[in-house]
């Protein structure tokens, strides 16, 4: 009898006290791999001890410092990728589905670490957007801002990517404050469990980040109240059971859900056999219902192409798929692997046959396949089936067949295709795949509603697309109606989407001590030392200077529009200047204005400032005549310091003012500061 697995749980590793538990075989031998039983688990403890211990722990650290530790635990197990390749295998995946799921994983790890150091302020708030003014004198503002909940989040994950699954809800979840428990799917929990066993070993992250259920999810819900969250990946029958829990009924845990899919694929109308899209494709298809064994939530069920050349189209797909060898996951040549389990192979069989009712199989035998070193019957496999639909076939709009398993179905015009795709009811992902801008925005515009990311591909993007059925971590993985409704990834959006948003009313010196971002209209301070003379370590928000005045002559406009080439009219012919209602007669060209607010408030000596890499939201709000008089107020917006350098970044508020006041640019100026200077 092969081990229990084990559960980690409030800092240790458990082993339920059944002596037996389920067994968990291999897909493609039936051999044991291992055994699943939570009898005994203290769900209740698990659930404190993320509360109380790994949340704390995690809302301590800055965005940067948790990126930095999500980097971290990224290249730790890029150490040990052959040792989880070779347990991959006995889940029926072979070399390139283990590099989706496992490298897949990783990379989604570094991404949201590079995001997080990049886009996240090295501080623990984000704010939302510019602040309100709520009142005439600007001393009563608001300001939205994101904050981390006290509370768990909870991740129960399907069985088809035990690594990526897990690694997708953890990332956004530990940046945005929360620790997290992982319920993978029993069938491919021992690869899970590994990974885990990994991060925990390496004490990267915080005690308490990081738990695993290796089982049933006995009572964990039970334990869930406001501040927590519940990210589901599975089928839409379980998914209404969680729905009705007491815990997301009663009690506002936030639950997210991603479930069945009938994802399509349409070939515009414009494509010949002869036109590379056609290729593409058919290539298209092929590689959605074999990686993975076709068990992927984003794989085409739904292949939507014109009515003439429909045979074709199953011709050219039935010799791809012919082309496919299935068998032992490890064994060399081998293309497709063995689905999850026996029983995940039956669920296929009876989709297929329901699917028959309008639906004829054009290629394959889902009763039979040809195996490479292996047991076509001790192992989960088989062949890939591909469907035809007849006039009027509703099952392929209602049964996901999660195999590998499509169905082509025609249509006559694009309006057709688009009400065809729309009878999935909500999926995943669609992708188009046309040369005609016109179709591809009617297309897009039609499908766009109904799914939560769209492909239109063709010979252009082609050789850098990463496919129909790759979710990455920058874009936003879900989609509406029976795709579940829920939303992952898309880069920050899933850090924000764990975060609480608040509006928050105050005068603008507090909404500067609560956000740690200078705030118009609080106090400045200005000494005697320039700004620029100061290092990382010695500036505060609000160190200011207020410049000298300059006179801005029509020489200075001359020769500016001389030197560089820019002679529009407003700044060169007097007779048309003075024409134009929004000027009245000859002006400064607006990056003039900001050229000489630079020499008014820049100190030239070497110093801490190392470099002005941008300027953000830049606008001209007063236009500026011959001898007009400018100044600066320059102040210490925002200081970030990064945790890998020797410098951080300081965020300059910059106002150019004219002779009477009125501003006449806004910006914010960023540099690149030495933390330290002598």
């Amino acid at each position: 009898m092969s081990a229990l697995l084990e559960s980690y749980a409030a800092g240790g590793w458990y082993r339920a006290e059944d002596e037996t538990g389920e067994p968990i075989l291999d897909a493609a031998t039936g051999e044991e791999v291992a055994r699943v039983s939570t009898r005994g688990l203290d769900y209740a403890a698990m659930v404190r001890h993320a509360r109380e211990v790994g949340g704390p722990a995690i809302r301590a650290l800055t965005f940067h410092e948790r990126a930095g530790l999500l980097k971290a635990v990224a290249k730790n197990l890029g150490e040990h990728k052959d040792a989880l390749y070779a347990l991959s295998f006995r889940t029926g995946a072979t070399q390139r589905d283990s590099m989706v799921d496992i490298d897949g994983g990783i990379g989604t790890l570094f991404s949201y670490a590079s995001k997080g150091a990049r886009e996240l302020p090295n501080d623990v708030v984000v704010l939302d957007g510019a602040t309100e003014r709520l009142g005439r004198e600007g001393s009563f503002l608001g300001q939205h801002l994101y904050t981390s909940r006290p509370g768990v989040a909870v991740q129960i994950n399907a069985f088809n990517f035990p690594v990526w699954g897990m690694l997708e809800k953890l990332a956004p979840a530990f940046l945005a404050g929360l620790p997290s428990i992982v319920k993978p799917a029993s069938q491919t929990a021992y690869l899970t469990e590994a990974v885990v066993r990994l991060v925990v070993d390496s004490g990267i992250l915080p005690e308490g980040s990081l738990q695993l259920v290796s089982g049933s999810a006995g009572t964990l819900l039970d334990e869930l109240g406001e501040q927590d969250a519940v990210a589901f990946t599975g089928s839409a029958h379980t998914a209404g059971i969680l729905r009705n829990h007491p815990s997301v009924l009663h009690r506002g845990v936030r639950l997210g859900v991603e479930a069945d899919s009938l994802n399509c694929s349409i070939l515009g109308p414009d494509v010949s056999t002869d036109d590379p899209e056609f290729e593409l494709f058919v290539k298209g298809v092929v590689t959605e219902m074999t990686v993975k064994a076709g068990q992927k939530c984003t794989a085409i069920r739904r292949a939507i192409v014109p009515e003439a050349i429909a045979d074709a189209v199953v011709e050219a797909i039935s010799a791809r798929l012919a082309k496919i060898t299935v068998g032992n996951p490890a064994s060399e040549g081998v293309r497709m692997g063995a689905l999850a389990s026996l029983a995940q192979r039956e669920e296929v069989r009876k989709a297929i046959e329901a699917l028959r009712n309008s639906a004829d199989v054009v290629y394959g035998d889902p009763d039979r396949v040809d195996v490479v070193d292996a047991d076509p019957e001790a192992g989960a496999f088989l062949s890939p089936v591909l469907l035809r639909a007849r006039p009027g076939a509703v099952e392929p709009h209602d049964v996901e067949p999660f195999g590998p398993v499509s169905t082509v179905l025609t249509y006559g015009s694009v309006a057709e295709a688009i009400e065809l795709a729309a009878r999935g009811r909500g999926s995943l992902v669609a992708s188009l795949v046309t040369h005609d801008p016109a179709v591809a925005r009617e297309v897009t515009l039609g499908l766009a509603p109904w799914h939560g990311r769209l492909l239109v591909l063709d010979r252009d993007d082609a050789a850098e697309s990463t496919g129909h059925g790759s979710p990455l971590p920058v874009l936003v993985h879900g989609g509406p109606g029976r795709a579940g409704g829920g939303e992952e990834l898309g880069g920050i959006r899933g850090v924000l989407h764990h975060m609480q948003r608040t509006a928050v009313q105050a005068s603008p010196d507090m909404l500067t001590a609560i956000t740690g971002r200078w705030t118009t209209g609080s106090q400045r301070t200005v000494e005697e030392t320039h700004p620029f003379r100061k290092s990382l370590a010695e500036l505060r928000i609000g160190d200011s200077i207020v410049t000298a005045e300059r006179r801005v002559t029509l020489a200075d406009i001359d020769h500016f529009a001389d030197f560089t080439g820019d002679t529009f009219y407003a700044h060169t012919d007097p007779e048309a200047a003075a024409a134009n209602p929004l000027f009245g007669g000859i002006v400064a060209h607006g990056y003039l204005v900001v050229s000489l607010a630079a020499g008014l408030f820049v100190d030239p000596d070497p110093g801490p400032v190392l470099a002005n890499f941008g300027v953000d939201d830049l606008r001209f709000l007063t236009p500026v005549k011959a001898d007009d008089v400018i100044q600066v107020t320059l102040t210490v917006k925002q200081i970030t310091p990064r945790t890998s350098t020797d410098y951080g970044e300081v965020r300059w508020d910059a106002v150019v003012t004219n002779q009477d006041g009125a501003p006449v640019a806004t910006y914010d100026v960023l540099t690149l500061v030495a933390k330290t200077w002598s």
